[in-house]
């Protein structure tokens, strides 16, 4: 993985070669997703796309990557600590749980997993940047919450994660199992108030 320091992650046909890569890799699998195909959706050439990534896997963890730590700032910048406790972790619980059903968070984890034994290093880049990211970032908000007397919280580390499997609550293994692939608003919200409620009862001040 030293090879992905070495990569130029600016400029237009690097935004193109990661959204063809999104699009081919969410269709087709990481061993079915083809360079040729992958450049074709980019709309680059074979060059353009070796002298980014040299090695499929680098451009699938680049792919995780990038979306996992935009899926963790949008949600976390929705968050106005100014707001009640209560409303602030709505905001990020409604959106967990939405991403964590999407497309996108279940074809990467199908993939992860279906890796895991020849590519561990895929499972490891895509937790790094999507649960372990997300969970540091959500451990500030709590630390901060327990400075002002909003939270009683001894680990916040740990309530963190305690946080995102609240947001896992029967919607993610219906997803993964692909029982259920579309979850309408009203289940989004029911899983999310549940997670706050539970949470606040055991953390709440």
């Amino acid at each position: 993985m030293t090879q992905a320091a070495t990569i130029v992650r600016t400029g237009r046909k690097f935004d193109q070669v990661l959204n063809g890569a999104r699009e081919v890799f969410m269709a087709d699998g990481f061993e079915g997703a083809s360079v040729d195909d992958i450049a074709r959706a980019a709309g680059v050439s074979k060059a353009t796309l070796y002298s980014y990534f040299p090695d499929k896997r680098l451009l699938f963890s680049e792919v995780a990557q990038t979306e996992c730590c935009r899926m963790a700032e949008n949600v976390l910048s929705m968050i106005d600590e100014t707001k009640p406790v209560r409303e602030a972790l709505m905001i990020t619980a409604t959106h967990l749980t939405r991403f964590l059903v999407s497309d996108f968070a279940q074809q990467v984890f199908r993939i992860c997993v279906a890796e895991r034994d020849r590519f561990p290093e895929l499972g490891k880049a895509f937790y790094e940047a999507g649960p372990a990211n997300g969970q540091r970032q959500m451990a500030e908000y709590l630390e901060k919450a327990v400075a002002k007397g909003e939270l009683a919280i001894d680990n916040v580390h740990f309530a963190a994660e305690q946080f995102s499997e609240l947001c896992k609550v029967r919607l993610w293994t219906l997803a993964a199992l692909g029982i259920q692939t579309r979850f309408s608003d009203e289940e989004i919200d029911e899983v999310a108030t549940n997670a706050v409620d539970m949470f606040m009862a055991r953390y709440g001040s």
